[in-house]
C-alpha cells in the first residue's frame, strides 16, 4: 500500500454491518467514507486492513477503562483484520505530552521493558495473541539517526505543532515546553509510515498525534490512515473517568467475585454505556437486550449478563458462574461474606468518627465519599443502617458494610 488506489468498491451489506460495529461506542471515525472504502476493498481483494494501536508502557497495570480501545481492536480482529500492538519503547523515552501541562520525566529502558511485558500479558486477555503482530518502534526510530530526524522534522511546521491544545495552554501559562516534546507527535506519526497503517486507534486525547500520522503518510506517498478515537470510560461512580486514584475502577486482574460485584454496582443507565464500550456482543444482541428492558425485563438480569461476560473474559466461564452463585447467595440472602477483610484502627481519644472509619478501613476513597454513602443510606454497622454522619464509635469490633459489596470487620482499639 505505497500509493492510494483510485478504484471505488461497492459498499455491500456486509461492509455496512462491519462499519456499524466499528463505529459503535467510538467518539470519532475520520474519515468514515474513506474507511468504508478500505473495508470494501479489503473484502474484495482479501487483503486485511492494518489496524495500529501504539502504547507507551508508562505503567504496568490496566483496568477496564484501558480495555475500551483493546475491545475495539478485538472487534477488528474478529472481522479478519491484522492488529498491530505497537510498543513505544523509543517514544517512551521522550514522554507523550498529550493532555499534560508539565514536563513528564522519561522512563528508563529497564522500566519500559518491564512495563511492556506486563502490559501485553494483560492486553492478551482481550486480544487474540496468535493474531496480534507485536512491534517496537525502536526498530525504525533508532536507525533514523540525527540526519533522519532532521529530514522528518522538515515535513512539519512549528506553527502546526503549537496548535495542540496542551502546547497552546502551556504557552499561555508560560509553562516550559522542551524541544524533545515537539518530536513526539512526529515520531508517533512516523510509526504509521513505517507500519503502512490503514487505521490507527487511540483515546480522544490522541487525536492530534493521529492526524500527524495521516499528514506524514501523504508526504511519504502512502494512502492516509483513518482515525478511530475512543471515549474515556466513566468509573463506578458514573461521573469521573475510571481511575485507580479515584477508587472507581475495575482492575482486570481482580478476583472474579470482586470484579462481578463491582460491575453489578453500576447504575442501570450506565450499564448500556458499558455494553457499548466493553461488550463483545453484536449490535443486534445489544439492541435485543434494550428491547427486553423496555418491555419489562429486570435490568438487573441484563446487568448479570454483562458482569458474567467480563469475568469470563478475564478469568473463565466457570469463574463467572461461581461469582454469580456467590453473589446471589450473599446479597439476595443478605449473608455477610465469611472472608471479609480484618481491619484494626487506633482511636487516640477512645472513639472514631464513622466517616473517618470508612476511609481508614478502605471502604470509601475519601471522607466526603464516606459522608455521601452515609447520607444515601448505604452504610450498615452490625446490620443496622446508619444515617448520622456525626456518629462516633467507641472501642470494639464491628461488621461494617458499604453498599452491597464492601465489607470489613473493623476493630477500634
Amino acid at each position: 500500500m505505497s500509493t492510494p488506489e483510485a478504484r471505488t468498491y461497492p459498499i455491500t451489506r456486509e461492509v455496512e454491518d462491519a462499519l456499524a460495529l466499528v463505529r459503535r461506542g467510538c467518539d470519532e471515525l475520520l474519515i468514515e467514507a474513506e474507511f468504508a472504502q478500505k473495508l470494501a476493498r479489503s473484502r474484495a481483494t482479501g487483503r486485511p486492513l492494518r489496524c495500529k494501536l501504539g502504547l507507551d508502557p508508562t505503567a504496568p497495570d490496566i483496568h477496564l477503562g484501558h480495555t475500551v480501545v483493546l475491545n475495539k481492536l478485538r472487534q477488528l480482529q474478529d472481522l479478519g483484520h491484522t492488529v498491530i500492538f505497537l510498543i513505544g519503547d523509543f517514544t517512551s523515552m521522550i514522554g507523550d505530552p498529550s493532555g499534560r501541562n508539565t514536563l513528564r520525566p522519561p522512563l528508563s529502558r529497564a522500566e519500559i521493558e518491564a512495563n511492556a511485558r506486563t502490559y501485553f500479558d494483560q492486553a492478551s486477555l482481550v486480544l487474540d495473541r496468535a493474531r496480534t503482530e507485536i512491534r517496537y518502534n525502536s526498530e525504525w526510530s533508532e536507525p533514523l539517526g540525527a540526519a533522519g530526524m532532521i529530514k522528518l522534522a522538515a515535513k512539519y511546521t512549528l506553527a502546526r505543532l503549537l496548535e495542540r491544545d496542551d502546547f497552546a495552554k502551556r504557552m499561555r501559562e508560560n509553562q516550559p515546553i522542551a524541544m524533545h516534546e515537539l518530536l513526539y507527535p512526529l515520531m508517533q506519526g512516523y510509526d504509521s509510515v513505517a507500519l503502512e497503517s490503514d487505521i490507527e486507534l487511540g483515546g480522544t486525547d490522541q487525536k492530534f498525534n493521529l492526524l500527524v500520522g495521516r499528514e506524514l503518510q501523504r508526504h511519504y506517498g502512502q494512502e492516509p490512515q483513518c482515525i478511530l478515537t475512543m471515549p474515556l470510560l466513566e468509573g463506578l461512580d458514573g461521573v469521573e473517568k475510571m481511575s485507580k486514584s479515584k477508587g472507581n475502577y475495575v482492575g482486570i486482574t481482580e478476583p472474579p467475585f470482586e470484579m462481578f460485584g463491582k460491575v453489578m454496582s453500576i447504575s442501570d443507565e450506565q450499564m448500556w454505556r458499558w455494553y457499548d464500550l466493553l461488550s463483545m456482543r453484536s449490535n443486534e444482541e445489544i439492541a435485543r437486550l434494550r428491547r427486553e428492558a423496555q418491555g419489562g425485563r429486570n435490568p438487573r438480569d441484563i446487568k448479570v449478563l454483562l458482569a458474567q461476560e467480563i469475568v469470563a473474559r478475564f478469568h473463565s466461564a466457570r469463574a463467572a458462574e461461581q461469582a454469580l452463585a456467590e453473589f446471589e447467595a450473599r446479597f439476595r440472602g443478605g449473608a455477610a461474606p465469611e472472608d471479609m477483610p480484618e481491619v484494626v484502627l487506633v482511636a487516640d481519644d477512645g472513639a472514631i468518627g464513622i466517616a473517618a472509619l470508612l476511609k481508614q478501613a478502605g471502604l470509601a476513597p475519601s471522607t466526603s465519599e464516606a459522608v455521601r454513602n452515609i447520607e444515601q443510606g448505604g452504610v450498615k454497622i452490625d446490620g443496622q443502617k446508619i444515617s448520622d454522619r456525626a456518629l462516633r464509635l467507641g472501642t470494639g469490633t464491628f461488621v461494617v458494610q458499604v453498599g452491597k459489596r464492601k465489607w470489613a470487620r473493623v476493630t477500634v482499639s
